[in-house]
């Protein structure tokens, strides 16, 4: 395992092993699964490092199950309303570009995200499984379908069918989207190379999905500040932030 020495999390401390290089090199299906951490580093907070100013006293059980938007709906629309608008402020990072990047050269890539906020879209990535949805959307809280043209005015606006609509976001409680877990583990499954990027790999079934690569015999690679759960089973394990050891990582590869 090329695991890094205990506390070497910047970037003049992280070495991309030869060998990493060469079995990107020689990939065709890289499957990669991104979490907070990639985004943090344009400046998103968590859920709940979000819950602060006005919405500190909050429970996330209110605003984040059905049971909460069913009892308040407009306390739970405004408030997602708000984490909107702050995340269309900001920018992708060096991680996503790199992603976005790393893309182009493989014949199979397929980015696996429990990040809700586009940044890998807008970043020029194109095909990216959102394993808990995205909060630009909105759907109908009854037919569960995504509606584009609502009332701005209203809060939270209502569908034609007269129910609310509420964010397109996975809440606790709910499912995963069937049809993106299962493209997620069909990646997991078929790839040659499979990146852990900024998730602590504790959050089921996504962190189920790079061991699937591995029992699958995959390269495992994790990308992360600290160490987690899948550090001891990583192939390698790069420990840093993600815009800096990816953007190495890619530079690396372009010139291998």
């Amino acid at each position: 395992m090329g695991l890094l020495q205990p506390g070497a999390t910047s970037m003049n401390a992280v070495t991309i092993p030869r060998e990493l290089i060469e079995r990107l090199a020689a990939a065709r299906r890289v499957a990669v699964l991104t979490g907070a951490g990639i985004s943090a580093e344009s400046g998103i907070p968590t859920f709940r490092d979000a819950l602060t100013g006005l919405w500190a006293n909050y429970d996330p059980q209110e605003l984040a199950t059905p049971e909460g938007f069913a009892r308040n709906p407009r306390l739970v629309w405004d408030w997602y309303a708000e984490r909107r608008a702050r995340i269309a402020a900001v920018r992708p990072n060096p991680g996503h570009l790199a992603l976005a990047a790393l893309e182009r050269r493989f014949e199979h890539f397929t980015l696996v995200t429990q990040n809700i906020d586009s940044l890998h879209q807008r970043a020029g990535s194109r095909t990216v499984v959102e394993l808990h949805g995205n909060i630009a959307r909105v759907k109908c809280s009854r037919e569960e379908i995504v509606v584009g043209d609502f009332a701005l005015d209203e809060s939270p606006p209502r569908c034609h069918c007269g129910a609310y609509l509420r964010p397109d976001v996975v809440w606790f409680g709910e499912m995963l989207p069937a049809g993106a877990m299962a493209q997620a583990e069909e990646a997991a499954e078929h790839c040659e190379v499979f990146l852990s990027i900024g998730t602590s790999a504790q959050v089921y079934p996504a962190a189920e999905l790079p061991l699937r690569a591995l029992s699958s015999g995959a390269t495992v690679v994790e990308i992360n500040p600290e160490c987690t759960a899948l550090t001891r089973h990583a192939h390698f394990a790069l420990q840093g932030a993600a815009g800096e050891v990816l953007s190495q990582l890619q530079e690396k590869l372009a010139s291998a």
